[in-house]
């Protein structure tokens, strides 16, 4: 039933009326009262075990100290009760609660991924709709209802529309999926979700050099930073303030200027009225912490290793050559002709937007680790070093078409390796999908959600609270109104010390 809506660029005099904007359109689906699935709710609770896993593990990395911090030194207005913070029982402002989480959530590149036209974590829309939910007294049925929108919109939007082919960042579809999630929790009209969205979008459209070259910590405050505008979008949009119209279709717009330009076209695919939003069932989280377009290679790396323990050894090694999809090989790659991505004093960011460097670790140890597989030794180590210089990719039309395909049983995030030995003997294998994917050898269901925060989560956040949340979010559908704040974890006392807050301005 998802219908198809085309969007090209039109002149201020053609005047396009709203109710034919992508933004209106985006708005209609997330004010639909359409019911979630049952296969839809129990998958949303998953992706809500998956952020509170990744978001604990990350509590003492500088990033997430800052950003905590941060949130910290603002008030939740009188208006709501405010909304919690990963790790600690101070509440904060819903859009500096989005922040700190947003930011807990993307450190480790650990949580789930949606890749088509465009590469996206639709996870990331759980922090900013869940900040929101918590602070305006909503319920668990509630919440449902604005992931389920939350993800629907973000992974409409990256079936149709490629930001990166303008080197615009992927969050851009994010700020509008945050603020079409929250305005469905708040039970919002089309009009007021429609100006939140466009607010959400002209805020939160910024080139890719926060995932080029030299990657920073910024990589993880680009989503966050788009949950926290698509907060304050919506409660601008609540006191009557409107966006730019037509934000997207536009003479001046974001087609226009930012993407393909004033002849360009998309094609967006969006549930009818009454149809329900099906899209996280498309998406895929991760069992390593890594880009995703890694996971299918750490996978063949280890399988590798164990079969064949001599490539652990450069000496026995002439070269490795990877072929893969485009995205693979020009983001992830060499073919990204990043010098740092052959660096071993090279940040943890860019190590892990590095498949040479990936590929070579996971090779050698068999295994990957969230922080031991990015240990500054781990990385220089010289006989790694001397390894990972020998792995190069290369695209592949094949993988390529796979990768773009829109048929799911084929779709593929992977690709063939070949490995020259020194003594002229070669090994060749391949994989398509990553161990953890619904097709993959070994898929992710809810035992393996709670198996991934139970590991994350050990030597930092105390049993019974283990107990209390992973209770609580399983029985989401049936908490009631104001109850939100249970979803948050608190860690072991003396694991978060205030004192290491760093000085800003606030």
């Amino acid at each position: 039933m998802m219908k198809d809506h085309t969007v090209r660029v039109y002149r201020s005099e053609e005047n396009l009326p709203r109710e034919e904007q992508l933004a209106y359109q985006l708005a209609r689906v997330a004010a639909d009262e359409v019911e979630v699935t049952e296969e839809v709710r129990e998958m949303i609770i998953n992706r809500i075990i998956d952020n509170a896993a990744v978001a604990i593990a990350s509590l003492n990395r500088a990033p997430i100290v800052s950003a905590r911090a941060q949130a910290t030194s603002h008030q939740a207005s009188h208006s709501g009760s405010g909304a919690s913070i990963y790790g600690v029982d101070t509440k904060t402002s819903p859009e500096w609660a989005a922040w700190a989480n947003g930011v807990a959530v993307r450190e480790l590149d650990y949580h789930d991924t949606f890749l088509a036209a465009e590469y996206s974590h639709p996870g990331d829309n759980i922090p900013p709709i869940l900040a929101a939910a918590e602070h305006v007294g909503a319920s668990g049925h509630d919440l449902i209802r604005g992931l389920a929108t939350g993800y629907e919109i973000q992974v409409d939007l990256v079936k149709g529309i490629s930001l990166h082919a303008h080197k615009i960042d992927h969050v851009a579809h994010l700020g509008p999926s945050a603020a079409a999630g929250i305005g469905t929790v708040l039970k919002a009209d089309v009009e007021t979700i429609f100006q939140a969205i466009g607010q959400a979008l002209h805020t939160t459209t910024a080139t890719r050099q926060s995932r080029k070259g030299e990657i920073s910590t910024w990589k993880a405050h680009a989503p966050a930073f788009a949950g926290k505008m698509a907060v304050e979008a919506m409660d601008r949009a609540l006191r009557g303030q409107t966006s730019p119209v037509p934000i997207y279709e536009g003479e001046d717009g974001v087609i226009a200027w930012l993407l393909d330009g004033p002849d360009a076209e998309y094609t967006v695919p969006l549930p009818e009225a009454g149809e329900a939003k099906l899209a996280i069932l498309d998406t895929y989280t991760k069992e390593h912490s890594a880009e995703y377009q890694a996971q299918a290679w750490i996978d063949l790396a280890r399988k590798l290793h164990h079969e064949h323990p001599e490539v652990a050894d450069p000496a026995n090694v002439e070269s490795i050559k990877i072929a893969t999809s485009h995205h693979t090989h020009y983001v992830i790659g060499s073919g990204a002709n990043d010098p740092q991505k052959y660096d071993p004093t090279a940040s943890r960011e860019t190590l892990d937007h590095s498949v040479p460097y990936i590929f070579t670790v996971a090779l050698q140890d068999g295994t990957w680790h969230h922080v031991d597989s990015y240990a500054p030794e781990r990385a220089g180590r010289e006989d790694t070093v001397a390894l990972w210089h020998k792995v190069t990719t290369e695209e592949d039309p094949e993988w390529t078409r796979r990768y773009h395909s829109l048929d799911l049983d084929e779709k593929a995030f992977g690709g063939s390796v070949t490995i020259t030995l020194t003594d002229g003997s070669v090994i060749t294998d391949e994989i398509a999908v990553a161990d953890a994917h619904p097709l993959g050898a070994r898929p992710f269901g809810r035992e393996q959600y709670i198996n991934k925060f139970r590991a994350l989560a050990e030597g930092v956040v105390d049993e019974e609270e283990i107990q209390r949340f992973l209770s609580v979010v399983q029985d989401l559908e049936n908490l009631p109104a104001g109850e939100l704040g249970q979803l948050n974890i608190r860690a072991t006392a003396g694991v978060i010390n205030p004192a290491d807050d760093p000085r800003g301005l606030f």
